[in-house]
């Protein structure tokens, strides 16, 4: 099945969102999708105006009324892609599997660039690094504007990170946390108060130090028995050698 919504239009949207402030990207999405039908792609978003806007939003009665013309205008130039720069969405590199030894998946909840500044149930995108004892490389960005739209936003969250064993968020609820261990992900939250922008780069670099020793909650993700951690740290320091 055909991609309902692009990952350049999803980034669009979300700072379009961003932009008219109070308004979650769902919502806008939710109103551009009523009127330009799916897939949503960039082409469509390009040939909103500042008048479409405003009575879509109005008449959904998703905004108030006497929302500043120039915000109107801004979020139209960002639908339209201007003004976009490439660190809002950061870039991939290739990976093909089995390409990093050692290596575990992990999400991240994210907004912005690579800050791991989101919550689970409301983050733009998840971020998508392959992290082993040596390299951590970003091999995904997935929006989730698509998964907002599923029966059960959750579980479809879930499934955008079903491939990764490790999801960082700033917070998870519980029923969605129910979800994400049901999906075979360990959901790990790290504290707004004590790291309000917390990079994804420092956190994983802490998760490459656990890899070299691995608590037993990790060296179960990663598949290595308890009896076995000796023998294991033991390969990681013979491979620096």
């Amino acid at each position: 099945m055909a991609q309902s919504i692009t990952r350049e239009a999803a980034l669009r949207v979300a700072l379009a969102a961003r932009e008219l402030g109070s308004l979650s990207a769902r919502e806008l999405v939710s109103a551009l999708v009523e009127r330009l039908d799916l897939p949503l792609t960039e082409a469509k978003l390009s040939t909103v105006t500042v008048a479409d806007l405003q009575v879509l939003l109005q008449g959904d009665d998703v905004v108030e009324p006497d929302v500043p013309k120039e915000q109107l205008k801004q979020a139209v130039r960002l639908l339209w892609g201007e003004g976009i720069t490439n660190s809002e969405l950061p870039a991939v590199a290739s990976y093909s599997e089995g390409e990093m030894p050692e290596s575990i998946r992990v999400a991240c909840a994210s907004n912005r660039e690579q800050l791991l500044d989101g919550h689970y149930g409301s983050c733009e995108r998840f971020l998508i690094y392959q992290v082993s004892p040596s390299e951590v490389r970003l091999i995904g960005v997935r929006p989730t504007l698509e998964a907002d739209h599923a029966d059960d936003r959750n579980v479809a969250r879930a499934a955008l990170i079903g491939d990764c064993q490790i999801v960082y968020v700033q917070s998870i609820g519980g029923p969605a946390t129910a979800k994400v261990v049901r999906a075979g992900v360990h959901p790990v939250k790290v504290s707004s108060r004590d790291n309000p922008a917390a990079t994804a780069a420092a956190t994983l670099a802490q998760l490459q130090q656990a890899l070299r020793h691995p608590p037993p909650w990790l060296a179960r993700i990663m598949g290595v028995e308890a009896g076995s951690l000796t023998r294991f740290a033991a390969h990681l320091a013979s491979s620096d050698a």
